[in-house]
């Protein structure tokens, strides 16, 4: 899936589907209408600070089924960091719209690390549907994502690997010590954030990236997984860690050597 700008091939196939690149959008979809309209206001306000603007998320993918629930993720791109509107979530005419607002190089910046958290982070950076793109920044970004992927060494996503499988790990270990106490709303949070942990973990070791957290651990098989089989995938991963040239486990000098 790749990122489009104004000057793409647009069909209208059927009443109120548009087909943009070979992405069928649901245009009658009310949070499209949200979108298109915050995107104007924000040129209209700001002409000499955008240099982009852009969808993320479900709508980006342009295969949800147009219901009309679910929230607008918003990139706004600036020349200049301190510029343009604020960042803000809010609800418009009844949708959740929520506004990221970053410098266009800070941005590219971002796209070009490889974190801990990057399965949940990558699909910003190559599926986004264009409101404003006149440049073309959005293939820009897109491109320096995918080549910074293409320069990662297998280390590097070990590394990231390892790190998310602490949290994940922490997570799992306090979820099982709330049960104990008969903590049971907080003990379910902490699961949900071991199940996304593993998740995570998961796609690293895969070289995966997901959508948003419920499509990370739906697809991995983590979605309504109990204390005991969340537990026995983070110990398969630790063994995998382990294989991989590194145990999870160390000593004090490997804590200060990084």
């Amino acid at each position: 899936m790749t990122g489009t700008s104004l000057s793409a091939t647009v069909w209208v196939r059927d009443r109120g589907v548009v087909d943009v690149d070979g992405v069928q959008e649901h245009r009658d979809d009310p949070r499209w209408d949200v979108a298109e309209r915050v995107a104007v206001a924000i040129r209209r306000r700001f002409p000499a600070d955008v240099l982009a603007v852009a969808v993320h998320g479900p709508l980006a993918h342009g295969d949800d089924d147009g219901g009309g629930d679910g929230e607008v993720g918003l990139l706004v791109a600036t020349y200049r960091p301190g510029t343009g509107p604020p960042p803000a979530t809010r609800r418009v005419d009844g949708v959740l719209v929520d506004l990221t607002v970053v410098a266009a190089e800070e941005r590219l910046r971002q796209a070009r690390q490889l974190t801990s958290r990057w399965p949940l982070t990558a699909d910003r950076y190559v599926t986004t549907r264009a409101l404003h793109d006149p440049t073309g920044w959005l293939a820009t970004l897109r491109d320096e994502h995918l080549g910074r992927l293409a320069r990662a060494r297998p280390a590097e996503f070990t590394s990231a690997a390892r790190r998310a499988w602490y949290r994940g790990s922490a997570a799992h270990a306090r979820a099982a010590r709330l049960a104990e106490w008969y903590e049971t709303d907080q003990a379910l949070l902490m699961l949900g954030e071991a199940r996304l942990g593993a998740a995570t973990v998961s796609g690293l070791l895969s070289r995966t990236y997901f959508r948003d957290p419920g499509d990370a651990v739906r697809r991995t098989g983590l979605a309504g997984a109990d204390m005991t089989e969340v537990g026995a995938v983070l110990a398969r991963q630790s063994a995998e860690l382990t294989a991989r040239g590194r145990p999870v486990d160390g000593t004090i000098d490997d804590l200060l050597d990084g």
